[in-house]
């Protein structure tokens, strides 16, 4: 039997092939946003674990390193640019997938909102370090910030994939930089002895330890964000999978590492670490350091920029999917005949991404009250998404029949783990607006969903388009 090799391939007008190991890492790095994390995210998860928080983020690692793992049995397989949302599709089918993909949306959109609003809490921080004083228009012209931020972050990510990927890359490197000589010289402050009590533990203090791992896990949300660019990566089979494990493996490093210093150096605090609103900053004017200040505002709010980007990426890339699969407008599905990126996409979410917290700075609500609504309503996505990838890669490899015991064992780690997290969110945040906004998130995605069902049936139960190998890949050359 002859095989027949697509001479075009279902997501053509991408940049095939261009980006190289280090482009697609920059992506996972980036949408986790280390820098950011390493500075603000121990604080609260601190909140419930105490002094014992260093073990929550050494479990939330091996937590990721297993949603790593799952993501990984599609990755090795498939090249997708729609991210989990595309990966579902083939394990739980049409139904499962489109929740995958409504919490995708939630996830990189209201994390690429959140992300724009740090960004310009951190400029503004960084001008008011340097002289230029507050004043009424503060608010104003931290809206304006968030607007100019998208506008720049919308034209990096139209002209060329690989150009936004090298400005990502840069910029984490710059941040985590910064934040690798901010902790080093805040170690080296605490003293020459290494102190091990953080990683202190009895069977008396294990509930507090798993209390810590739900904030800690949160911070590691968008570890996965390389999987939408598997039609784009140079070698997808082997980078993609590196670049997701990598990716949860060097965050919790830096977690676990910038958790350490800041248990050690704020012991002797009020409150300890949970006791402070900007725990390095904190820790940086009790060593008589106020310069590292000021690199801490550059470092975090060029993670927060890079991380802006790297959602962007993905975000425009779940949507592009979607539109070739034909449950969302097929505009969505268009390139850029030169630039080879989703235009009409990125020309439509992005600006979305900037409006929507510039228009609720300017209604009255609190930056910093503002990031943290983002990213927990962000979060709750995300943690939908991993969910049901977990619990589809066994299922996906039983139907190509490829299952292994090593897969069962992991989503039967993983998945229980996930449905209590999940639920432990839930409870945690359903104070204030989380409820209602989660009611109209859920409500807006039963109304499309019944609205498919009625209008589209059969293009709702193909959903999942994925890269194919092409005639020009075996005879040589490359679709473009």
């Amino acid at each position: 039997m002859e095989l027949q090799l697509r001479h075009r391939s279902p997501v053509s007008g991408l940049d095939r092939r261009r980006l190289g190991p280090l482009q697609v890492i920059a992506q996972s790095v980036s949408a986790v946003a280390p820098s950011a994390a390493m500075a603000t995210s121990p604080a609260m998860a601190a909140v419930t674990a105490g002094a014992t928080v260093t073990w929550s983020y050494v479990i939330a690692t091996g937590l990721a390193l297993l949603i790593g793992r799952c993501i990984a049995y599609f990755t090795r397989r498939m090249a997708v640019a729609g991210s989990l949302y595309s990966l579902t599709a083939k394990g739980l089918g049409p139904s499962a997938a489109f929740a995958c993909g409504c919490a995708m949306l939630v996830g990189y959109g209201v994390l690429g909102m959140g992300m724009l609003t740090g960004c310009a809490i951190y400029l503004g921080d960084l001008l008011a370090r340097l002289g230029v004083p507050r004043g009424p228009s503060t608010v104003a012209v931290a809206a304006l910030g968030v607007l100019a931020l998208g506008a720049l972050a919308t034209v990096c990510t139209l002209r060329a994939v690989r150009l936004s990927a090298q400005v990502i890359l840069v910029v984490e490197a710059v941040s985590i930089g910064l934040m690798l000589v901010i902790f080093a010289v805040l170690l080296t402050g605490i003293g020459p002895h290494l102190d091990l009590r953080p990683f202190a533990i009895s069977s008396a203090n294990l509930g507090i330890v798993g209390a810590g791992v739900l904030p800690a896990l949160g911070a590691f949300v968008g570890f996965e964000a390389a999987a939408a660019l598997g039609v784009e990566a140079r070698r997808p089979f082997q980078t993609i999978p590196r670049a997701v494990q990598w990716t949860a493996g060097l965050a919790g490093v830096l977690f676990v590492a910038a958790t350490y210093t800041q248990v050690v150096g704020l012991s002797r605090l009020p409150g300890g670490l949970a006791g402070q609103g900007r725990p390095v900053t904190a820790l940086a004017t009790a060593q008589h350091l106020p310069w590292l200040s000021l690199l801490l505002d550059i470092g975090i709010a060029a993670s927060f920029f890079a991380c802006t980007l790297a959602t962007g990426t993905a975000l425009t890339r779940v949507l592009f999917s979607m539109g070739r699969d034909g449950i969302a407008p097929h505009q969505f599905g268009a390139t850029h005949p030169r630039h080879r990126t989703p235009r009409v996409a990125i020309m439509v979410a992005i600006p979305v991404t900037a409006a929507v917290p510039a228009v609720l700075l300017l209604a009255g609500m609190p930056a910093g009250v503002l990031l943290v609504t983002l990213i927990n309503i962000a979060v709750f996505g995300y943690l939908v998404a991993y969910l049901l990838v977990c619990v589809s890669a066994p299922v996906f490899l039983r139907r190509i029949g490829e299952l292994t015991v090593g897969a069962v064992l992991t989503a039967a780690v993983i998945a229980p783990v996930l449905v209590a997290v999940l639920v432990a969110f839930t409870m945690v945040t359903w104070n204030g607006p989380y409820p209602y906004a989660f009611g109209l998130l859920v409500l807006a995605a039963l109304g499309w969903f019944g609205w498919l069902r009625l209008r589209r049936p059969a293009t709702l139960s193909g959903i999942g388009v994925y890269d194919e190998t092409l005639a020009a890949d075996v005879l040589g050359g490359t679709d473009r």
